[in-house]
């Protein structure tokens, strides 16, 4: 039988469906301001790519190492389901986040509760309320962190109950949700060692037969999953190289860092950030000693302090032990950028949440008494405070552009926020900010293939065709297997007319990845340049049977239909490269051209219109709105459209001719 929670709201004086609204509310209003938030950095390599959509994808999924980033089954399972669901839409995937870590509050309540700890109900709302949790919860490739954490404590509670009726159906349910957890995340391994801490904390000590002997098939699974993902984090995700290169000394300094890092942020948690400065860690530094040293005196004064209280040690055993995996023993791919994230103590935070929470709890009781309105808004405080902080985290992941000027305003050496913040504005037109952020990135990690590519693609939109050059063979001679920088190449050579040299390119690519869309579908648009249209088409098609939704493949497709008088077609297929991309505004332009051949003037002008919204500076939709409302005889519209689109691009003698014709229809004068 559990003794009453000694905290606000208490399970004795409020119902637990109330308590539990309460909690789901609470965190539902704290992260709105993510509600509504894009996706993020690898956001598309989880969230369900087109080749896995099939129903065979969720088979590949399972059985296919490679086939997804990170092999987490359950996850990208989870992504696979959602996708059918909510589609590209984003604010689906956050809700879901938010419900997951909801619920994950609640079942830390449920097993707080029946280990009788103080605070359970206060844990609960500090754990779903803490702002170090926001990354975790508002970053959709997370839902990692979430699933895996309901699963964790859900394994948890079935165990204790195990524990309690030692029945085996309890024991078999404990064993399967383990295993639903070690296929959404492997820190799901540390359950086993953390389940021995707390039958430790409740008995004083551990028996073999009945507390370890049957944990032991457990500590073979999470053993198991624990190499795999070592093995995948280095071979196939690449967290390996220079960056990683630690001796084992300085892995045990950083480890005694990250530990204090973490803690700290768990008890005063001001200035988070999306990623944090990389630490130089050096075995040569002498000040950084003291941060293992400084833990193992923690642990040592808590062990002393067990015969009187094991509280304390069992919740720091639970800490450290939880975060083992990223302590920095172990590569993950992450550490790249830096060697601490928030998402990384997500489900370690519990252990020092539960103990901080308990000795809140008891320390009102005695101040104000076991009962009264006074105890119950000293401890109703802090989660208010915390819930405050959290809608003012969120608000970072409003959208993409925000999290990262955030980030480099809080962290001006963070060359991955550049560098994301970069290509995102190149992909919406932005290159001269692009390419002024790219710079940075390379100037702060001159070695990145990625940031190469990537200024090379903003510099490509800016048709400045050597210097992007430049960066695709830099980029391929730090990393020889960069598929896109050899297509992006290929690209950059066929805009100079280096037809044979961008083939060359395109089938480097192909001789690796035959059905890799984007060489196919530039390989012909150069097998088009050359007159062989009908291998540039089998291309194109070749490219969208190998990724559906792919916009430029429609469009150029689209393109090539249309030079063969195909309006039909050339029409869907503009129709397809907009569903996939509404904001692709040469699409809305070209099916513009294409409606205006049809005698589709009206629809013609909305797309006209629809493309200028998006692109203002796109002198061809210009011309061709002019063109479609002289057809409706508003020639003094037309005139102002060829006008502005002679101030955009001065060299279009073709649109010079337009307005001349517009000009003397004004005033009378026939055309042929």
């Amino acid at each position: 039988m559990t003794r009453p929670l000694a905290s606000v709201p208490s399970a004795s004086r409020l119902r637990v469906p109330l308590a539990v609204a309460l909690l789901f509310g609470a965190t539902l209003l704290a992260y709105l301001p993510a509600v509504h938030g894009g996706f993020i950095w690898d956001d598309d390599a989880h969230v369900t790519r087109p080749d896995l959509r099939p129903v065979h994808g969720l088979w590949r999924i399972w059985f296919e190492l490679g086939a997804t980033q990170q092999y987490y089954p359950l996850v990208h399972s989870a992504f696979w389901v959602g996708h059918r669901l909510f589609g590209d839409n984003p604010v689906g995937y956050h809700l879901v986040n938010i419900l997951l870590h909801a619920s994950a509050a609640g079942l830390a309540w449920r097993i707080l509760r029946r280990l009788a700890i103080p605070g359970a109900y206060l844990a609960a709302a500090v754990f779903a309320l803490h702002p170090v949790h926001v990354e975790s919860v508002a970053w959709i490739t997370e839902l990692k962190n979430t699933l895996s954490a309901v699963f964790y404590l859900a394994s948890a509670w079935a165990y204790l109950r195990f524990d309690e009726e030692r029945r085996t159906r309890w024991y078999l349910l404990a064993t399967g949700l383990f295993v639903l957890g070690l296929s959404s995340k492997t820190v799901t391994a540390t359950l086993p060692a953390a389940l021995l801490v707390l039958f430790w904390w409740r008995r004083g000590r551990l028996s073999w037969k009945r507390d370890a002997l049957p944990l032991l098939p457990w500590l073979g699974l999470g053993a198991a999953a624990g190499l795999a993902t070592a093995w995948v984090e280095r071979m196939i995700v690449g967290a390996e190289g220079e960056a990683f290169a630690l001796t084992a000394v300085e892995r045990c300094l950083l480890a005694g860092r990250v530990i204090w890092f973490y803690l700290g942020k768990l008890l005063w948690p001001a200035h988070l950030i999306f990623i944090y400065p990389r630490w130089d860690v050096s075995a040569g530094a002498w000040w950084q000693y003291l941060f293992p040293l400084g833990a193992a005196a923690l642990l040592a004064a808590l062990w002393l302090l067990r015969r009187r209280r094991r509280g304390p040690l069992a919740a720091m055993l639970f800490f450290v032990g939880t975060l083992f995996p990223v302590l920095g023993f172990f590569n993950v791919y992450p550490f790249r950028f830096s060697f601490v994230a928030d998402h990384f103590q997500y489900l370690p935070s519990l252990g020092v949440i539960t103990l901080v929470s308990a000795g809140i709890a008891r320390g009102a009781e005695r101040l104000t008494g076991r009962a009264g309105w006074g105890r119950h808004a000293l401890v109703a405080a802090l989660p208010c405070v915390l819930a405050v902080l959290t809608w003012r985290q969120s608000g970072m992941y409003s959208d993409a552009e925000t999290l990262y000027r955030t980030t480099i305003e809080r962290n001006p050496g963070c060359w991955m926020a550049y560098n994301n913040l970069g290509n995102l504005l190149t992909d919406e037109g932005r290159d001269r900010e692009a390419i002024e952020l790219l710079s940075e990135a390379m100037r702060l990690q001159p070695d990145f293939a990625e940031v190469h590519n990537n200024l090379g693609r903003a510099l490509l939109e800016e048709r400045r065709f050597p210097e992007a050059i430049g960066h695709f063979d830099r980029a391929l001679q730090l990393r020889q297997d960069y598929p896109q920088a050899r297509v992006n190449l290929g690209v950059a050579l066929f805009q100079q007319g280096r037809d044979a040299e961008a083939i060359e390119s395109f089938d480097r690519v192909l001789e690796r990845a035959p059905e890799n869309a984007e060489a196919l579908g530039n390989l012909a648009l150069v097998l088009v340049r050359q007159g062989r249209v009908r291998e540039g088409v089998e291309h194109l098609e070749r490219a969208l049977r190998a990724r559906p939704d792919y916009p430029e493949a429609h469009f150029n497709l689209g393109n090539v239909l249309a030079g063969m008088d195909r309006i039909d077609e050339a029409i869907g297929h503009y129709d397809q490269a907009i569903r996939a991309r509404p904001e692709y505004a040469e699409a809305h332009n070209n099916l513009g051209v294409a409606l205006v051949r049809q005698g589709r003037i009206r629809e013609a002008i909305e797309h006209y219109g629809t493309a200028l919204k998006l692109k203002p500076d796109l002198a061809e939709a210009h011309d061709g709105l002019g063109i479609a409302l002289a057809q409706e005889g508003r020639i003094s519209e037309a005139i102002e459209q060829y006008n502005e689109a002679l101030r955009i691009r001065p060299d279009l003698e073709e649109v010079r001719a337009h307005l001349r014709s517009a000009q003397d229809s004004l005033r009378g004068i026939p055309h042929p």
